[in-house]
């Protein structure tokens, strides 16, 4: 990693050297002020940094939030802190859109640390929330998934979409299932993202990751670029618009296997939430495209674990398109998804009931915690009692 200050960057990608190119990626920058939060979110094992003008800095650690011994930070010392971390471009986003997104590094006891970062401003005052990105890429053990999950990497085309919250931990998983392809095939794995989080090292793939505002100048370029970039796999980042998902679903149609993120609660309220993207007009196409070319979606939540060697676990909810769940979305009958779903589980699909009671049984969470986030308390009761809800005959 280059210890060099960043460059200055242009408005849109130009011939530049692969030293400026390295540095861009990275977002490296010399040793600022900010950097010693960053490093005591490490070595706190933390995953985010909160700093907001008149409090301490606050690190989420196992998803409880918690202030550093620090005094509480003012107004100029905030901007004082974070101005440094902005470059040209980063700041007339800021001052524009009163918020922006970036990568920063943060070297830390001889480590490079990866942070997605977002400045904001609150009351007419800068604050800051930063997430922490793993360095290494955990595999599907490590993240306590359900086999099924695996099975998603194995698409020759298609979509997988991960669904849940900010913090539901879509993208590691979905950088797992990236690594896992990268040491299974020989293939092109493409990643469009804003900003980059996890920077992968090529195995038996060819990896290219393009960040958008760096490498190219916005989503509708790159994905106009990615088609002739001969990729057998794309990581489109977040569903949060009707072009970046009719370009996705294009790319799954001709040939492609998609892997993307959207903001929604559960597997089966996926399909409104895509639909809610679109005008009513459009609908039935859109229930056609995902119907013929959706492979899985997969909705997480991230719970604290009662184990000393893990911090959190994912509750999942996995809904493969099989003939039924197919037919389901054809015909409008969202409502019978859920049912669906728990009827599919000899296929490996999931609800959340279904996790819940699968991480009690092996120990990573406690009833208090499980029944905390049950969509279904009472099915979450009968499944512990070893009695199975599904219904067979209601479809």
């Amino acid at each position: 990693m280059s210890s060099h200050a960043p460059k200055q960057e242009p408005d849109a990608p130009s011939s530049v050297s692969v030293e400026s190119l390295r540095e861009r990626l990275l977002q490296t920058k010399s040793d600022l002020k900010v950097d010693k939060f960053f490093r005591a979110l490490v070595r706190l094992k933390g995953s985010d940094l909160h700093m907001k003008v008149g409090n301490p800095p606050i690190v989420r650690v196992n998803g409880t939030l918690k202030p550093l011994d620090h005094p509480s930070i003012g107004a100029e010392e905030m901007i004082d802190l974070l101005l440094p971390m902005m470059n040209d471009r980063t700041r007339r986003i800021f001052e524009v859109d009163g918020g922006c997104d970036f990568a920063h590094v943060v070297d830390v006891d001889g480590e490079s640390w990866r942070f997605r970062v977002n400045l904001l401003q609150q009351l007419g005052r800068p604050g800051l929330v930063a997430r922490r990105v793993n360095n290494f890429i955990p595999n599907f053990e490590g993240l306590h998934l359900p086999p099924v999950i695996e099975g998603q990497c194995h698409h020759d085309q298609g979509m997988v979409l991960l669904a849940g919250v900010t913090g539901s931990g879509k993208s590691t998983t979905i950088a797992s299932m990236l690594n896992y392809i990268n040491r299974t095939y020989r293939k092109h794995i493409l990643t469009l993202e804003d900003p980059i989080e996890f920077v992968f090292t090529e195995e038996k793939c060819l990896i290219n990751q393009r960040e958008v505002g760096h490498d190219v100048k916005d989503f509708g370029i790159a994905m106009k670029h990615a088609v002739r970039e001969d990729p057998d796999i794309i990581l489109v980042g977040e569903m949060r618009d009707e072009e970046t998902f009719l370009t996705a679903i294009h790319a799954a149609e001709t040939g492609h296997l998609v892997f993307g993120t959207i903001h929604a609660s559960s597997a089966p309220s996926t399909i409104g939430r895509i639909l809610d993207l679109f005008p009513e007009e459009m609908h039935g196409a859109i229930r056609s495209a995902i119907a013929m070319n959706m492979k899985c979606i997969i909705a997480q939540k991230l719970l604290p674990s009662i184990r000393p060697d893990v911090g959190r676990v994912p509750t999942c909810e996995v809904m493969t398109l099989n003939p039924t769940i197919r037919k389901l979305i054809l015909e409008e009958q969202d409502a019978k998804l859920a049912d669906a779903i728990r009827i599919g589980a000899e296929e490996g699909m999931q609800d959340f009931t279904m996790s819940l009671k699968s991480l009690i049984d092996q120990e990573l969470i406690d009833r208090p915690t499980a029944f905390a986030v049950a969509p279904n308390k009472d099915a979450l009761k009968m499944a512990l009692k070893g009695i199975n809800v599904s219904q067979p005959g209601i479809l």
